[in-house]
C-alpha cells in the first residue's frame, strides 16, 4: 500500500474455499454494475473485488471464532455493501464498530483511493493502514503466520521488476507447506494444519479456489487479473479487466476502446483480456 510511486494500491490474493461451495468467476455483476468481482452463489456476496470508481475491499474469515448464526448475515455482504456505496472507508468500517458482532469472525480491508481501512470484529476497532507491505491471512493484519511473512516477502521481490499481473499470479501459486516448526499455535489436526500452511492450498475437497491481483495507479487504471482452479489443482481460467476509474459514477468512460461493453447504469468500457 503506497510502496510504489504512482501506485497507491496492488493487491496479490487467495481465497481458500471448499470446492463444493458454487461460486462465480470475476465479472461486471448484473444487480450492481459498478461492481466487478467473483461471486459466492450461495450466500451471494464476494471475498474481493473492485468498483467501476476505483473502490478496494476485500474480507477474510478469523479462525477459530464461532460460525454465523443461522440465518445469519453473510461476510461477502460486506464487501458488495462498500462497492456498491458511497461511504468513505473510514466511516464504513467505523459503523461495523457498531454492527460487526453479528457476523462470525471476520477481517476487513477497504479503499475509497483516498485510504485505506482495517477491520476485525476480534478488535471492534477500525485503523487506518499505515504505507508498507502488509499480509492478511485467517488472523489480525500482519499477524507472522509463515504464509503471510512468504508473501509478504515475495511481494517486496516483486515491487522493484516492471509490473506484469502474471508475475504476482505465479508468486500466489506456491503450494509449498510450512516447516512444521513454524506452523502457528491452533487446535487444529498438525497435519491439517501444515496442508493450510502454503499459499497456494490443495487438500482434496479444499483448496484456493482463485487468485487474484488488483493494481491501480494514481491516475485511476485498474488492472484486475484472476486465476481459477478446479478441485484437482489445475487451472481452470483466467480474465483480466483493464479500465480507468472515476469518483463521478455517472460519467464513467473507457481507457481502451477494444472491449466490447454492455449497457447498465452508468457503465464504464471495460477491456477483458481473454485468458493466456
Amino acid at each position: 500500500y503506497r510502496v510504489l510511486p504512482g501506485v497507491p494500491l496492488l493487491v496479490a490474493a487467495n481465497r481458500d474455499e471448499y470446492y463444493a461451495r458454487p461460486a462465480r468467476q470475476a465479472a461486471f455483476w448484473e444487480d450492481h454494475p459498478s461492481v466487478l468481482a467473483g461471486r459466492d452463489l450461495q450466500a451471494g456476496g464476494t471475498w474481493l473485488g473492485v468498483s467501476a470508481s476505483g473502490r478496494f475491499a476485500a474480507v477474510t474469515n478469523f479462525r477459530g471464532t464461532p460460525g454465523a448464526a443461522p440465518g445469519g448475515p453473510s461476510r461477502g455482504e460486506l464487501v458488495t455493501a462498500f462497492l456498491s456505496g458511497r461511504r468513505s472507508a473510514r466511516s464504513f468500517t467505523q459503523s461495523l464498530e457498531k454492527t460487526g458482532n453479528r457476523y462470525a469472525g471476520f477481517c476487513m480491508l477497504a479503499s475509497d483511493g483516498e485510504a485505506l481501512y482495517f477491520y476485525s470484529n476480534q478488535e471492534h476497532k477500525a485503523a487506518v493502514v499505515a504505507p508498507g507491505v502488509h499480509g492478511l491471512s485467517n488472523h489480525l493484519l500482519d499477524t507472522p503466520w509463515p504464509k503471510v511473512v512468504k508473501g509478504r516477502a515475495g511481494l517486496q521481490g516483486l515491487l522493484a521488476q516492471p509490473f506484469s499481473d502474471a508475475d504476482y499470479l505465479d508468486l500466489m501459486d506456491d503450494t509449498v507447506p510450512a516447516a512444521e516448526k513454524s506452523l502457528p499455535e491452533s487446535n487444529l489436526d498438525p497435519a491439517w494444519e501444515r496442508s493450510l500452511s502454503s499459499l497456494r492450498i490443495i487438500a482434496g475437497s479444499y483448496g484456493t479456489r482463485c487468485s487474484t491481483v488488483v493494481r491501480i495507479d494514481e491516475g485511476g487504471l485498474v488492472d484486475f487479473a484472476e486465476r481459477t482452479y478446479r478441485d484437482d489443482g489445475d487451472v481452470a481460467g483466467e480474465v483480466r479487466y483493464r479500465f480507468t476509474a472515476t469518483r463521478r459514477p455517472n460519467l464513467l468512460t473507457s481507457h481502451a476502446a477494444r472491449a466490447p461493453s454492455r449497457r447498465a447504469e452508468s457503465p464504464p468500457r471495460r477491456t477483458r483480456h481473454p485468458a493466456r
